[in-house]
């Protein structure tokens, strides 16, 4: 049996290629500053930035809902006296995820690949491991961090790396560090080829929050490295804790984004059914082909929640640790 043809217009577009080019368009219109299109762009991601910043916040609350009252919508458990000021951070996270996400650099590469909307880019990006790093670099104003696996390379590579962090040449890393250019372009490379291995190239790339107040904190003030070996963390960790978390990192990576979504909401995070079911709805997130989100019920969310579960537990079985 043949197809009907698809219903195309006068200029034979299908109504799918209208779609696209009317989001395309949008996206464009909203990067070049036009007041319509910014507010239609800042409408559509509203839920992505409310419910990201309602889990970030629940997150790394540190009890701060004791001393503050909640700003987040709704707000969480266990309020503050009702002398107690407004907690900043919920407003603060809402305004930095609506300009990282909506800036004009970001919107103008939106192209709408595959049939995807604008929601759909906007949402990948707000679920991704760079936006969660770069959240809470601008959270809490960190300013240096080397991971294990790079201070394992070599005696100098945390140092290394920290300069490559303040966009440093190879060159000028020698030069301070003391090193041969050769050594010094080698371990640069070494560096950004691990780096690029476990997907995490985006620690070479984080933020800068300067202090006005402080000059002290000002990193134009450090000279060299030595004002960042304060923050280089020690700790020593089992082999087979580092084993069994590099083997989940990398059994993470194979999981879809909705799998990462519900699992991290619900296994996590904590959020009951009803939350997440919530959230699905206003995200518009089908988890079973034929039934849309608002038609979900808690036990198709349990049972999609086992088996992402189920293959997570098998892919940590085969992935060998990096």
């Amino acid at each position: 049996m043949k197809r009907p043809p698809r219903a195309t217009d006068s200029t034979g577009v299908t109504a799918a290629q209208d779609i696209q080019r009317r989001q395309v368009a949008l996206a464009r219109s909203a990067a070049d500053g036009d007041p319509s299109a910014r507010r239609t762009i800042n409408d559509l991601v509203h839920p992505i930035i409310s419910y990201q910043s309602h889990r970030f916040c629940r997150r790394f609350c540190s009890g701060n809902r004791y001393r503050y009252v909640c700003t987040l919508e709704p707000p969480l458990p266990l309020r503050a006296p009702a002398d107690a000021l407004l907690c900043e951070f919920g407003n603060a996270s809402y305004a930095w995820m609506l300009e990282d996400l909506t800036r004009p650099e970001r919107l103008q590469r939106f192209e709408g690949r595959g049939g995807a909307r604008i929601t759909d880019y906007l949402f990948h990006i707000a679920n991704s491991l760079p936006f969660y790093e770069r959240w809470k670099d601008w959270r809490f104003g960190r300013r240096g961090y080397v991971p294990t696996y790079i201070r394992e390379l070599d005696p100098m590579a945390a140092r290394v790396f920290l300069e490559l962090r303040a966009k440093r040449d190879p060159g000028e890393i020698a030069q301070t560090l003391h090193l041969g250019e050769a050594a010094a372009e080698a371990l640069c490379h070494a560096i950004v080829a691990r780096l690029t291995r476990r997907h995490r190239l985006h620690l070479l790339d984080p933020p800068r929050t300067i202090s006005l107040s402080e000059p002290e904190n000002d990193p134009a003030q450090m000279k060299g490295s030595a004002g960042w070996e304060r923050e280089l963390p020690s700790f020593d960790e089992a082999p087979e804790e580092r084993d069994a978390k590099q083997r989940l990192q990398a059994a993470w990576q194979h999981l879809t984004q909705l799998e990462q979504l519900v699992l991290e909401a619900m296994l996590i995070d904590g959020d009951d059914a009803d939350t997440v079911l919530q959230a699905l709805k206003v995200l518009e997130l089908p988890i079973k082909r034929g039934v849309a989100p608002n038609a979900t019920n808690r036990q198709q969310l349990y049972y999609f929640r086992r088996k992402a579960f189920e293959k997570l537990r098998r892919l940590m079985a085969t992935e060998a640790p990096r």
